[in-house]
């Protein structure tokens, strides 16, 4: 099949599937068509076995997201299939080479003659190779690995923010052959891929995809003596610590990324991302709701009934004095303003405060007079009477 064969067929259409289908309906459709075609089920029929073949080229590209991404843009580029000869002079019809498109322009044509310089099939990145061919012999830069660590936190680093230290072993350039995987340094292109990491697949009907190269594990050097130490892959173990700053705020197994922390990239690539997991310590007075603190204060029945003023701790400061009126419920919370953890814009939350009414375990002396004195000064109020009208009522 020719390259505007393939670009004008209608891999949505031969699957039934619309053009915005998801990929769970590519797969389900495919399964069906492929389940009724397969040769298996039809022996010796030559249309279902045309019908299978064709069924599977159009899952190879649609069930890949990326090539499907690269099929549509492909249509998209040529109006959807579309090409369509337009009128030309004298009501005849433009009559050109399509691989005057995809090779590198007419013989001996170049701007002047019209031609594609490097050819249009670079724009569909690979999605199809006529041939084989490859277009340069570059090996290309490869981006790092992404590195996932994690580090535990005291809950007051884990508010305030903290700058901690890392240690990380990742796969970086051999230094013992400078990332050439030869152990002179002299490694040789891959005669296979011809230095550009990557071969072609076929797929049937006259294209092909690409994909890494099997022998030089897609780097397009192969070492003729290996090094020792990488065994000829140019990448070898390393460490390193590094200082990496936790911002305030952040909580208990949070997910925090650092780009370009990663591990280093290859032939002048981009190094990759760190990613932290964050633990945080729990702490013995203080806990953590949202952006607020919260703490749990005793009081005695005194000050809950009588109203009184209570001074209570805050993280890494001064205690603050909390007015507490007469009348104070037991597990009433009160708030103090700005004493909370750190916001992302710099502000704080609030210290919520909750009240406990501390229960006395041995009463004596005068206490126990005077609360014998307030029980028979009470006697005649009883706190559970709308408590059983309530539960009368329902």
């Amino acid at each position: 099949m020719s390259t505007k064969d393939f670009i004008e067929k209608d891999y949505y259409k031969v699957l039934g599937v619309p053009k915005d289908a998801t990929e769970a309906e590519i797969k389900k459709a495919y399964r069906k068509l492929a389940r009724e075609y397969h040769p298996d089920a039809n022996k010796g029929n030559a249309k279902a076995e045309e019908r299978f073949k064709e069924i599977s080229e159009a899952n190879d590209i649609l069930g890949d997201p990326k090539k499907r991404k690269e099929y549509d843009e492909a249509r998209t580029l040529f109006g959807n299939g579309g090409f369509r000869p337009g009128p030309g002079a004298g009501g005849g019809s433009f009559n050109f080479d399509l691989g005057d498109l995809f090779g590198g322009g007419p013989q001996g044509g170049g701007q002047a003659g019209g031609g594609f310089g490097g050819g249009i099939g670079d724009v569909f990145g690979g999605l199809f190779n006529r041939g084989g061919a490859t277009t340069g012999t570059r090996t290309q830069p490869r981006r790092g690995q992404d590195i996932d660590t994690e580090v535990t936190l005291s809950f007051t680093e884990a508010v305030d923010g903290a700058t901690v230290p890392l240690r990380m072993t990742s796969q970086s350039p051999c230094k013992a052959c400078s990332g050439t995987g030869d152990k002179n340094g002299t490694p040789r292109v891959c005669p296979t891929c011809v230095g550009t990491g990557q071969v072609a697949r076929g797929s049937g009907g006259g294209f092909s995809l690409t994909d890494p190269c099997p022998d030089c594990k897609g780097r397009g050097l192969i070492a003729e003596h290996a090094c020792l130490v990488c065994n000829g892959s140019g990448r070898a173990k390393s460490s390193r610590t590094m200082q990496v700053r936790i911002p305030a705020g952040v909580s208990d197994s949070q997910r925090i990324r650092l780009r370009g922390k990663g591990a280093p990239g290859e032939r002048g690539g981009p190094a990759g991302d760190l990613y932290v997991t964050v633990h945080v310590d729990a702490h013995p007075v203080f806990g953590r709701k949202g952006d607020n603190l919260t703490v749990t204060v005793p009081v005695t029945f005194a000050e809950a009934a009588l109203g009184g003023e209570v001074r209570v701790p805050t993280l890494g400061g001064p205690p603050v004095t909390l007015k507490l009126p007469p009348g104070t419920p037991n597990g009433r919370t009160m708030r103090a303003r700005g004493k909370g953890a750190v916001r992302k814009d710099g502000t704080r939350g609030d210290l919520l405060v909750t009240v406990e009414v501390s229960v006395p375990q041995d009463v004596t002396g005068k206490a126990r007079d005077a609360l014998e004195a307030y029980r028979e000064a009470t006697a005649g109020e009883d706190p559970r009477a709308e408590l059983f009208q309530a539960a009368k009522g329902a």
